[in-house]
């Protein structure tokens, strides 16, 4: 063990050392505020876990600062500029209801009200422009501040943040660590920027009732590109944001209030309910065209729910009189050795090119041309796609699900006419924040339940899961989220309770990630967002449910 008043011994990663005092704040470590590209210092790595640059260091350790082009600091470029923005309409409009609800592409999605007017004009997005660009210009601290728990309690209540508040109230910490700006505060999910200097790249646009806040890329940080709208996904998170205000369930603190009365099981039924809702009104869609449709086509990102879905969805189509087969696209796989791979080597499954793309059309044109064609297997231990005869035939009453990532890219499926096609795209985007200014990642709700389902299906741990996990986003970017947009309809599977379900199951499995993994940062930055919510016991959920495909003991078989 280190003694104490001993020096700090620190490592920095291009090798050099040094040392410190106790107590030295990552900030007068810096060779510079900003870093040789010219973009800020916006946090560190110390010891694999991300820090504010006022973090004060107590033990020896390795640090890494990074960049709004790295993730870590771009994930704090857009929670520091995210607060400059609640703090910049608190100062203009004291009186507006101003909620930060959810992504779209590289923006966020705010609502503002005031004096019942739910839309907000272009005169007064302009002014919150202008004042956010005056605080970025005037270079303003952000200070770090800890308080008792007692403190920030009252001061919320005193300040009417309620959904601050109920956030609180299921916690017990003796200290509460908050952000501070020329008055304004908030809660610290995560480390914010030293000072609003840091922030000059965003725009804000203007997309009714509410408007974005776009941010860039990491991989250009100083660029902005055009703002691209994305209707099927706002629909999706209008539609499931205003479900949640009717049931009064939008915030983490009241889903933990529903847990500790007890109501809990009721709402599971009402979630539950409502996707079964959707999932026929689907079918019943389908059945009003079911003189020409005979194909359905189901995509997603990874663990977004796809298979369970087409499950239940071949269940509804049962109700509409309807005979569905399924195609696995997966028995299409190219054999190994003819698998792309990405530029550092490795294998790139995300790729549209590790299916026969045509050996799988020309079997589409066979069957919706009534002709009978033998299906492949693709063997996963020899890595080669096999024929062990199965043969399959279309009926005049029946319809094939097609299951698979690449569903609605138009490659997969080109030679069938697109009047015969059905497409549908499944996400999971939930409609919960854990407060009116911090939302909750739909990513890192796919990243929790790939986490628990890669654990009890696949034999994956948790550290290996988060390093396949940047290459599997680089490909959804690439291959999935483009053909969003050719979807005749979305689902969103997210369930409002479900990373209450998750989170003792995700926990036991993030401990195993430590301090010297690379990945530390990452099942850190989880742990703290999943330690919100209070547990809910997984006896609950109905066998049927799409939380069941990454829990297990599904009434499906998989």
């Amino acid at each position: 063990m280190q003694e104490t008043n001993n020096h700090i011994t620190v490592k920095f990663e291009d090798g050099r050392k040094t040392e410190c005092a106790p107590q030295t704040q990552v900030k007068t470590l810096a060779p510079a505020k900003r870093a040789p590209s010219g973009l800020h210092y916006l946090g560190a790595l110390v010891n694999n876990e991300v820090v504010s640059m006022s973090y004060p260091l107590d033990v020896d350790c390795t640090i890494q600062f990074v960049t709004l082009a790295e993730h870590h600091g771009w994930l704090i470029y857009r929670n520091s500029l995210a607060f400059l923005l609640a703090k910049t309409v608190k100062e203009l409009f004291p009186s507006a209801m101003f909620l930060i609800e959810h992504s779209l592409g590289n923006a966020f999605y705010c609502t503002f009200e005031i004096n019942g007017r739910k839309e907000i004009a272009q005169e007064e997005l302009d002014a919150i422009d202008k004042r956010m660009r005056d605080a970025v210009a005037r270079d303003v601290p952000i200070r770090r501040r800890k308080g008792s728990y007692t403190e920030a309690v009252l001061q919320f209540e005193k300040e009417s943040q309620w959904d601050k508040f109920n956030l609180l109230r299921y916690s017990n910490p003796p200290k509460i660590v908050m952000y501070v700006c020329e008055g304004f505060s908030d809660l610290m999910h995560a480390p914010f920027a030293m000072s609003t200097g840091a922030l000059p790249y965003f725009r804000l646009v203007r997309y009714p009732p509410g408007f974005v806040i776009q941010f860039p890329e990491r991989w250009n940080p100083s660029h902005l590109p055009p703002f691209e709208p994305q209707p099927h996904l706002f629909q999706i998170f209008k539609e499931h944001k205003e479900w949640g205000r009717i049931l009064g369930v939008n915030t983490v603190g009241r889903l933990n209030e529903i847990v500790t009365k007890r109501e809990i099981g009721d709402f599971i039924k009402i979630a539950e309910a409502f996707h079964e809702k959707k999932i026929a009104r689907i079918a019943d869609h389908i059945a009003e065209h079911r003189n020409r449709l005979k194909w359905i086509l189901i995509a997603g990102p990874s663990s977004s729910g796809k298979t369970t879905f087409a499950k239940r969805l071949a269940v509804q189509l049962r109700v509409n009189g309807f005979k569905p087969l399924t195609i696995s696209v997966d028995n299409y796989f190219v054999d190994r050795e003819k698998t792309p791979k990405t530029e550092t080597g490795e294998y790139d499954f995300e790729n549209i090119e590790t299916i026969d793309l045509e050996l799988f059309n020309k079997h589409l044109k066979m069957l919706d041309e009534g002709a009978e064609v033998e299906l492949p297997y693709f063997n996963f231990q020899a890595g080669r796609q096999e024929f062990r005869g199965e043969k399959l035939k279309i009926n005049h009453d029946e319809i094939v699900i097609v299951e698979g990532i690449h569903a609605l890219n138009p490659r997969l499926s080109h030679i069938l006419p697109a009047d015969r096609k059905y497409r549908v795209y499944v996400s999971a985007l939930t409609q919960l924040n854990l407060d009116f200014h911090n939302r909750i990642s739909t990513t890192d709700n796919r990243l929790i339940r790939r986490l628990i389902r890669d654990h009890h299906f696949r034999g994956n741990s948790a550290l290996m899961t988060l390093q396949m996990w940047p290459n599997v986003r680089q490909g959804e970017k690439k291959w999935i989220f483009p053909f969003q947009q050719e979807a005749d309809i979305a689902f969103n599977s997210a369930l409002d309770y479900e990373l209450a379900v998750l989170k003792p199951y995700v926990e036991a499995l993030l401990y195993e990630v430590k301090p010297s993994d690379p990945q530390y940062a990452e099942a850190r930055r989880l742990l703290g967002f999943v330690s919100r919510f209070l547990s809910i016991t997984a006896d609950l959920v109905p066998p049927t449910s799409i939380l069941r495909e990454f829990i297990g003991k599904s009434a499906f078989h998989y």
